[in-house]
């Protein structure tokens, strides 16, 4: 189970990421929608534990990975492609 309460992530004074919560059941498929800008890749950094939320809690399986301490954080299995690598080294 994915977990994310009152998600808020900060950059400066620009909101990515402002009060979401949901959860995303095992066995169910699950759509992460939104146009550009709108903070998903954000969220998923935040729920795999690679960004650390402003405010906020993600959980996967009860777990908070962005809690864990440096180099200990990631969800081992995990694998994320940022948008910026998602056409390769050659686009």
């Amino acid at each position: 189970m994915i977990e994310v309460t009152h998600l808020t992530k900060h950059y400066g004074t620009a909101t990515a990421v402002d009060d979401l919560s949901s959860a995303v059941r095992p066995g169910i498929v699950t759509r992460f929608l939104g146009p550009n800008g709108a903070g998903k890749s954000t969220t998923m950094r935040m729920i795999l534990g690679l960004d650390r939320p402003s405010s906020g809690t993600a959980a996967v399986n009860g777990r908070k990975l962005a809690a864990q301490g440096p180099g200990r954080r990631g969800l081992h299995g995990s694998g994320f492609v940022t948008p910026d690598e998602r056409d390769g080294p050659d686009r």
